[in-house]
């Protein structure tokens, strides 16, 4: 969201979306398997993608092997993902999250009636086992993303019969309060080394900008509107009272002639904020933009809410 020198403009509702899971079911028999796929990037996003596997696995002799499979794939890597990463653990919380799957919970309902709360989250049935293959070159084969998944910690298992559910889970681990200062520091880092190299974003060509400075004035602002949106659980540009930025900035007693703001909720480290920044392109104008020359940035912290974390980045060219 930005304005130069105008009357606040409409705003736009495109903030860097929260991360959440994406459980699969694998049903299999000695033809094939049909798997589908549920991806969750947004409480608003559901799609669902069916895929035909033509892959026969071996006997599944218990959860646990499946777990040693997943452990591989992560030691050794995968399908151009690298490997080295560390070994899940396994989480009696998401044992009960497994449970509740098999139930026939959703996702996110299994989270919540086990008491897990995760950054993000993938899960997989794997169901009819036929008596041969390989199992650990089907996880490698089709699950390779979500096991090399770096933010994954976690993992919990259920069984009954030949069936297996699995979840992959990143514990909600939100930045701690006394941390905010140095976390500040690190966003502000991290956005100047971004505006120090040319960039494409989107459509839009930006050369290398100058570094913005921090203000404590639009620190303020950012996290006085990241604790609004915690409390009420909302990530929109436009405030509960119908605020737009621009408005906010001019009330926080900011004098600008240029403003913009990106959003992000759902994120737990300074690292993957900007990088999501980077990645939308109107959020990545923003933060290239040339003419800004201060930023300030917050983050606030509701863990009785799914996406946890709300942060607000704010930019200023001064009158």
């Amino acid at each position: 969201m930005r304005a130069k020198n105008a009357p606040p403009s409409s705003s736009r509702r495109n903030s860097f979306p929260s991360r959440h899971g994406q459980p699969v079911v694998v049903n299999c028999s000695r033809s094939g398997c049909a798997v589908m796929l549920r991806t969750m990037t947004d409480p608003r996003i559901r799609c669902q993608i069916r895929l035909l596997l033509v892959a026969l696995l071996a006997p599944l002799a218990a959860a646990a092997d499946v777990i040693d499979y997943v452990n591989s794939v992560r030691r050794h890597g995968c399908g151009g993902h690298a490997g080295g990463l560390v070994p899940l653990r396994e989480s009696t919380r998401l044992d009960e999250v497994a449970r509740q799957l098999a139930q026939g919970a959703e996702l996110r309902a299994a989270q919540q009636l086990a008491g897990y709360h995760a950054a993000s989250a993938f899960s997989v049935q794997i169901s009819g086992v036929p008596p041969s293959g390989d199992v650990g070159r089907v996880i490698a084969r089709q699950y390779c993303e979500q096991s090399t998944n770096p933010a994954f910690r976690e993992i919990g298992t259920f069984q009954r019969g030949a069936d297996v559910w699995l979840a992959l889970a990143e514990p909600f681990a939100p930045p701690a309060v006394r941390d905010r200062a140095a976390i500040s520091r690190r966003v502000l880092e991290l956005t100047n080394e971004a505006r120090a190299r040319a960039r494409q974003c989107g459509s839009a060509y930006f050369e290398a900008a100058p570094p913005l400075a921090p203000n404590a004035i639009l620190e303020r602002a950012a996290a006085q509107y990241a604790r609004d949106m915690a409390t009420y659980g909302y990530m929109d540009h436009t405030g509960r009272d119908g605020s737009s930025p621009e408005e906010r900035i001019t009330r926080s007693g900011y004098r600008w002639r240029e403003t913009g703001e990106n959003l992000a909720s759902g994120i737990m480290t300074p690292e993957d904020a900007v990088a999501g920044w980077l990645r939308s392109p109107e959020h990545c104008a923003n933060l290239m933009d040339p003419a800004f020359r201060h930023m300030g940035v917050a983050y606030a912290v509701n863990p009785r809410l799914e996406a946890g974390v709300y942060w607000a980045q704010e930019f200023g060219a001064p009158r």
